[in-house]
């Protein structure tokens, strides 16, 4: 089974949001809640089934976690794929 923790960067797999990058805040049971900094903020997190999401091996570390510090993790991932 996958270990979830907060920072960590996933993507959508299903849903009309699919393909998006998310930040992970918090886990309950087997619904994360997650923002991405823009529409989803901390204030209004995603709940999403883990089954729903991938994991990506990155992990937003050694920063508060913000609105404005998600947005540019998942603005950096973005141009390190192009």
């Amino acid at each position: 089974m996958l270990s979830y923790e907060p920072g960590m960067l996933v993507k959508s797999l299903a849903g009309h949001d699919k393909g998006k990058l998310y930040i992970i805040i918090e886990e309950k049971d087997q619904m994360l809640l997650l923002s991405d900094g823009r529409i989803r903020t901390m204030d209004r997190p995603k709940a999403k089934k883990a089954m729903h999401v991938q994991l990506i091996k990155r992990k937003l570390e050694d920063v508060e976690l913000t609105d404005i510090s998600i947005r540019s993790f998942i603005k950096q991932y973005q141009k390190e794929q192009m």
